[in-house]
């Protein structure tokens, strides 16, 4: 949403590439001379830029940055990384680097589960050794940040992107960063021209977790994205408070029943995890499956208790995670009072309807499917 904001916010330019590639891709339009709709909309909002430009509209301001081509390859940093095994320093981020790790891991799964839904089996195995391969050899030369497995597959399908586009985007960019280019791009290339592409992306795998999962469980994905909704409504929150000089320390007992901050921000705490789990637990009883149901409701009691989701610190500079027993007593409490409701429920049902594969809505709807078409 940051970038739809961006987007908005300077139509000139980036409101028809966006609508060039939500109309060509969505419609699988072809273009004259078979240009790439993503092409075409990067050179459409370029040259609108360009022109408004000339004309004396500066919408766009070309980075200033001078730019010098010269070769920086990759330089080991060995030493400094193993240093950091050595130092207080180092393992006090400990805290931040095994959730990320986690949460990194289970988007791959995630995207690995979009890829298959979109006809594109992957190995886990090799998938998940290759984003570690990459993450260690880029920490070799000082990189912070993990690799993980591409999200938005459905949609880079859509564009007519195949194992070639992944291929040349590595090698474009490591040469773009390498050679000195990101500078030389950003000269001439409103970042607004490029940002249809994400919008298209975002928005092709929203609407998969509709399609792709049973009808009866759209419920389900709707409640899964309420976790995202209140991360992104926090993210808003800090921005806004930062720009009016303050912290969020100082300004939540201000809130008060205007925004309940205490909720938005325990949702917001491994939020891809609590994702899983709310959505888990809601489509497992629309099918009836009420004792996998309360397995799920026991595991988030139990990632409640040890800190990974839903626990944290309001400190005067940061919301920092809060990792130990009980670290969030009453998430875990609650999902442990959920476990024991569903479980009661199962043995409260008729015998027919716990013997049952308990996907009734599902079937159903299966069923008069198949009738129809007959």
């Amino acid at each position: 949403m940051g970038f739809v904001f961006q987007l908005f916010a300077n139509p000139l330019i980036g409101f028809l590439p966006m609508m060039l590639i939500l109309i060509g891709y969505a419609g699988r339009l072809k273009l004259p001379l078979s240009l790439p709709v993503g092409f075409a909309a990067l050179l459409l909002g370029t040259v609108v830029a360009w022109t408004l430009r000339l004309a004396g509209y500066h919408l766009f301001e070309p980075l200033d940055q001078p730019f010098a081509m010269h070769f920086r390859p990759p330089v080991l940093t060995l030493s400094d990384l193993f240093a950091s095994f050595g130092s207080s320093a180092g393992w006090k981020f400990l805290a931040v680097i095994f959730p990320m790790g986690l949460f990194t891991v289970i988007g791959s799964l995630q995207n690995l589960e979009s890829a298959d839904a979109a006809g594109d089996s992957y190995q886990t195995r090799s998938s998940l050794l290759a984003n570690g391969v990459g993450t260690i050899s880029a920490a070799c030369f000082g990189s912070a940040f993990p690799t993980t497995i591409y999200i938005g597959h459905p949609g880079w399908k859509a564009m007519g992107a195949r194992s070639g586009y992944s291929a040349a985007n590595g090698l474009v960019i490591s040469l773009l960063c390498m050679l000195g280019g990101v500078s030389l791009v950003l000269k001439f290339v409103p970042i607004e021209a490029t940002l249809g592409i994400l919008v298209w992306i975002s928005v092709i795998i929203t609407a998969q977790a509709f399609q792709e999962t049973p009808r009866a469980h759209a419920l389900a994905v709707a409640v899964g994205l309420i976790p995202a909704l209140a991360t992104w409504a926090l993210l808003l929150v800090g921005t806004a408070v930062r720009a009016a000089g303050a912290t969020l320390f100082a300004a939540a007992p201000k809130f008060g029943a205007d925004l309940y901050l205490s909720g938005a921000i325990s949702l917001s705490q491994g939020f891809i995890i609590s994702s899983m789990i709310l959505s888990a637990i809601v489509a497992l009883s629309i099918d009836r499956q009420l004792l996998k149901a309360a397995g799920w409701a026991f595991a988030g009691a139990l990632l409640s208790a040890v800190g990974l989701i839903h626990a944290y610190d309001l400190t005067p500079d940061v919301i920092q995670n809060r990792f130990g027993w009980m670290a969030a007593p009453g998430f875990a409490i609650a999902y442990c009072l959920t476990g024991g409701v569903l479980i009661a429920l199962h043995f409260s049902q008729p015998p027919r309807l716990r013997q049952s594969r308990d996907a009734f809505p599902i079937e159903r709807e299966n069923v008069a499917t198949s009738e129809r078409a007959e």
